[in-house]
C-alpha cells in the first residue's frame, strides 16, 4: 500500500524511514566520522561493529560534549573563539582516538515494523531526535527523525 494512502496511525518505521544512511565503523576516528558525516551533510549515523550490529550513534551532540569537556578540562583551548556551544569545532581540532569513545552508546533502535506512535514516544522519553531502525540481528537499515515524523503529520492534512 501506498504510504500516501495509510492512515496516520497505521504508518510504521519502514513507511516513513530514511534509507539513506551512513554506517560509521565503531573504529574509526573522530575525525574521520567528522568529515564523512560533514560531506554527507548528516548530523548524525550509527555506529557498527564489525558484524555491522549497530552499538552506538554519533550524533552533532555528541561533538557538542567533546567541545564541552575539552573546554572544562584545559582552559583555554582552541576552541575559545566560539560564540556559542553549539558551534562546530574545525575538523582538524577533533581528536583521532576511535569513535567508540565518544559515540552514544545503547543506542536507541526498532524493527521496521514499530508504529509512528511508538517512535515518536520512545523519541520523547529518551529526549533524542532519530531512531535507528534494525533488521533482525541488529543491522541498520534506516533511520526515523522527528522531521520525519513531523512530515507524515503534515501530510495527513
Amino acid at each position: 500500500m501506498d504510504t500516501y494512502c495509510k492512515p496516520l496511525t497505521n504508518l510504521t518505521a519502514e513507511d516513513v524511514m530514511s534509507r539513506n544512511l551512513l554506517a560509521i565503523s565503531h573504529r574509526m576516528s573522530l575525525r574521520a566520522a567528522a568529515r564523512m558525516l560533514s560531506r554527507a551533510d548528516f548530523s548524525g549515523a550509527p555506529v557498527v561493529d564489525e558484524t555491522g550490529k549497530c552499538i552506538g550513534v554519533l550524533s552533532a551532540v555528541d561533538f557538542l560534549h567533546f567541545v564541552q569537556n575539552a573546554r572544562a578540562a584545559s582552559p583555554p583551548a582552541p576552541y575559545d573563539n566560539m560564540a556559542t556551544a553549539w558551534q562546530m569545532v574545525e575538523v582538524e581540532q577533533v581528536p583521532t582516538e576511535e569513535v567508540s569513545t565518544y559515540m552514544t552508546k545503547d543506542p536507541v533502535t526498532a524493527g521496521p515494523s514499530a508504529t509512528l506512535v511508538e517512535l515518536a514516544r520512545v523519541m520523547m522519553d529518551a529526549h533524542i531526535h532519530r531512531v535507528v531502525v534494525v533488521d533482525p540481528k541488529k543491522r541498520p537499515i534506516g533511520i526515523v527523525s522527528s522531521t520525519d515524523i513531523l512530515a507524515a503529520v503534515a501530510r495527513e492534512e
